[in-house]
């Protein structure tokens, strides 16, 4: 069971919502379209995200995060991510390490790591997947052998979100080579400058542009003993699990922010547009794709700041996660496909926008747990209540 988190301020809460509003729509909307066309780096973004306190949003007050409960931190992500999603998967992946570091780490690791996390000081990367290990990562093959005060880490990760960038990566790797089972898979903190690491360039993807990505390498890579997360062996496979079903509800409302822009956008072209004399909203076909998109973007909606206000009052959502994931990115993707078809040829040239969208939502269904591994962990959930 999750433990309580209370709840910031109504009034802080809505000038933070408000202050997040004003810099997604006058410094982040008016660049989209240079750094997805270059797909760079926005660095002078990253820096303003650094004030605002974004890289320690979840992270606890204690070490200088924000503290912030899920739900708050659901409708910050929901704004971000309807201007600009990549910028949205740097700092939400960043503290998906930060949040291991917090729920499993040592007291001395959450000392050291945690303010230097939240200040931005330190980019973090969670370093889970492999070539052969994606939605199984019992499958783990990275190796970690102890000798003596150190390990030494062998093998290959890859699709690694922040990779080129990070300075601090949280490692799954497989420190009992007889043990084939999650009981074989230990977490590290890796830091970058550490002897056999090493990151590749950054992938060309189909979209999230100006958001890095590439594989991690470990060859003969030398980590202390003392940078095991939690300071014991065969926890790795726990604390990535438990990761991933915190982070589902924030995923879930990273599909919701861009579903929202899309319609909204495809609203402005149809009220206008005019076919046979008519505008293009008047039809009801057109309609029919509009009153589809709005309820489920409703849906979807409710569904995540409910599960993330349970989780926030310490009840146990690992089944609803799952399911907010799974709607949430099976959602955004109907309606990226219902506002390109609105927008006619408009919507398929790179120049008006709907373009990008529908090519950075596409990532929605595979990461962090595909929509088909989603359906397994809600299905074995009940089954296993209806047999109790």
């Amino acid at each position: 069971m999750d433990t309580p988190r209370n709840s910031i301020d109504k009034a802080d809460e809505a000038q933070l919502l408000a202050t997040i509003d004003r810099w997604v729509e006058r410094e982040v909307a008016p660049r989209v379209k240079e750094f997805d066309h270059a797909d760079r780096w926005p660095a002078e973004i990253v820096e303003q995200m650094k004030e605002l306190g974004l890289f320690g949003a979840t992270v606890s007050p204690e070490y200088g995060g924000l503290g912030l409960p899920a739900r708050t931190y659901a409708e910050i992500v929901m704004k971000v991510s309807s201007v600009w999603m990549a910028i949205t998967g740097i700092f939400n992946s960043h503290l998906m390490l930060a949040l291991a570091v917090e729920k499993f780490g040592t007291e001395p690791q959450r000392r050291h790591w945690l303010p230097r996390l939240a200040s931005g000081e330190v980019r973090g990367g969670l370093a889970l997947t492999e070539p052969d290990a994606g939605t199984d990562l019992q499958a783990i093959r990275l190796t970690a052998r102890r000798e003596g005060d150190h390990y030494v880490l062998n093998g290959t990760k890859c699709f690694i979100t922040n990779a080129p960038i990070a300075g601090l990566f949280t490692v799954m790797a497989r420190t009992d080579p007889e043990d084939l089972s999650a009981r074989g898979v230990t977490a590290f903190l890796v830091e970058r400058g550490m002897p056999g690491l090493s990151t590749g360039p950054a992938y060309k993807k189909m979209g999230q542009a100006g958001s890095p990505v590439s594989e991690v390498h470990m060859d003969n890579c030398i980590v202390p003993v003392e940078n095991v997360i939690g300071g014991r062996e065969g926890q790795g496979f726990k604390t990535a699990m438990k990761v991933l079903n915190k982070q589902r509800i924030h995923l879930a409302a990273l599909c919701i922010g861009p579903a929202i822009r899309m319609l909204q956008d495809a609203l402005t072209f149809v009220a206008t547009r005019k076919q046979f004399g008519q505008t293009l909203s008047s039809f009801q076909l057109v309609q029919a794709l509009i009153a589809d998109s709005q309820t489920e973007i409703h849906a979807a909606r409710a569904l995540v700041l409910d599960t993330a206000r349970k989780r926030d009052e310490g009840i146990d959502v690992t089944m609803e996660a799952s399911i907010c994931k799974y709607f949430a990115s099976e959602m955004c993707g109907r309606v990226a496909d219902r506002s390109v078809q609105m927008l006619g040829g408009y919507g398929y040239i790179a120049d008006h926008g709907m373009e990008r969208f529908y090519r950075d939502v596409r990532l929605f269904r595979l990461y962090e747990g595909t929509s088909q591994i989603q359906q397994i962990v809600i299905a074995r959930h009940l089954v296993r209540e209806a047999t109790r």
